[in-house]
This record gives C-alpha cells, sequence and structure tokens, in this order.
C-alpha cells in the first residue's frame, strides 16, 4: 500500500519519449519468415485426435523464449498508485509492429531463466517504468489467444510505497529497442479513457480492456 497522501508523492516517470497515433514508427515491410532465421517465435502443426476420435491438424504459434524450468512465457503487472484524488492505474505506450500502431498496454514482459513470474514482473516493472515494488498476488495461468497459441502469463498485482526514496526520482532502464512512455489513469475512468484513446487511433491492449470492463460490471451489478 502507499504510505504517502500528499500528490507531490507521484512523481511522473522521466521519459523523453511520448508517443502519440502519429509516431514515425511504422512497418516499412512484410515477408514471409523462414524458421531458420526466427528468434521469438515458431509456426507448429499440431496432430491431434479430436472428442469423436478423428485425426486433425491445427496450426499454431509458440515462443522460443519460454524459459525449461517453466510453464510460463511471461507477467502482465497490475500496479495501482493510490492518490488521494483516488486509485490509478500505471499504464504505458509502446509501438508494436504487428499492429503497426502504438498500443495502450499494462507494464510486462518474458520470464528469465530462473526466475519466478513474480520476480520478473518485480526486475520488469522497475526496468519500464522505474518503480520498486513489492508483490501482493498473481493470478491463475492465463492464455492470450487458444485458438492460435500456446503463448501465457500471469498476472501479478503489485504495490508500490511511494515513500521509498527510489520511488520518488523515477528513472527507467529501458533496452536499446525499448520505446515506452508511461502514464496512470483513474480506476473509475479507465473504460471511457479505452474509449477515447481508440478513437485518437491507439490499440488498445486487451488486458486493459478486460480490466476496464470488469470495473464497469462491477459498477452495473454493485458488486
Amino acid at each position: 500500500m502507499i504510505a504517502k497522501s500528499d500528490e507531490s508523492y507521484f512523481p511522473q516517470v522521466k521519459s523523453k519519449m511520448v508517443l502519440a497515433p502519429e509516431s514515425e514508427a511504422k512497418v516499412i515491410a512484410t515477408e514471409p519468415l523462414l524458421d531458420s532465421e526466427a528468434v521469438w517465435t515458431k509456426l507448429v502443426k499440431k496432430v491431434y485426435l479430436d472428442p469423436k476420435g478423428v485425426t486433425r491438424t491445427w496450426e499454431s504459434a509458440e515462443r522460443r523464449t519460454r524459459p525449461q524450468a517453466s510453464g510460463i512465457d511471461g507477467v502482465g503487472i497490475v500496479a495501482i498508485l493510490e492518490k488521494p484524488t483516488g486509485p490509478e492505474v500505471v499504464l504505458q505506450k509502446q509501438y508494436r509492429p504487428p499492429l503497426d500502431k502504438i498500443v495502450v498496454e499494462l507494464p510486462a514482459g518474458l520470464i528469465d531463466e530462473g526466475e519466478t513470474a513474480e520476480e520478473a514482473a518485480v526486475r520488469e516493472l522497475k526496468e519500464e517504468t522505474g518503480y520498486v515494488c513489492e508483490v501482493i498476488e498473481s493470478s491463475p495461468v492465463m492464455f492470450n489467444d487458444p485458438g492460435f497459441t500456446n503463448t501465457n502469463l500471469k498476472m501479478v498485482h503489485v504495490s508500490i510505497d511511494m515513500s521509498l526514496p527510489q520511488n520518488q526520482n523515477l528513472e527507467p532502464d529501458l533496452e536499446e529497442n525499448e520505446f515506452i512512455e508511461v502514464f496512470h489513469v483513474k480506476l473509475v475512468n479507465l473504460w471511457e479513457e479505452c474509449i477515447r484513446l481508440e478513437a485518437e487511433g491507439y490499440a488498445i491492449d486487451a488486458r486493459i480492456a478486460n480490466l476496464a470492463e470488469g470495473i464497469e460490471i462491477a459498477k452495473k451489478f454493485k458488486l
């Protein structure tokens, strides 16, 4: 939980990057990917028996990066700032070549060899946003698009103590090919912000949309 209620304890992440829909980032060519060139993904053909015992095939994609000792590819991170004006979720904008758009996302990343999902979440949040955090809880393993890929993740909920000196002067540690803008949105307005951002030309990651929709359902049914 956040220890301070003064608005001054909520600094913005230092970032020179402002990612707008009209960003210069764009796809300049699309071509087939040879398996011998693939570093991150691979296409496979599954041969399986359906419930009636009929042999069938299925095309799917898999990550090449899943740690050998882990059954999990990555993590999504739900980081909430409990501000005096209401709780806000930490979000980011990032250009994604598969969509050729700037995508509004939760902080996220792949699990390294030897890491737990929780350790990966703490590391990724620090690298992408500068925030130091503690894990509150983790979700069951979730599958992003089970009709297409076996890629999965855990959603890790974290607490950010804004009284810590490390959280007063935020310095993300991005890789050379990472371009991320960090921002916050009030949870109560998350659905409306998703609609507004999509209208402006941003793509909305499903994990944020699901979180926003869950909040709206909770409001409607007074859960």
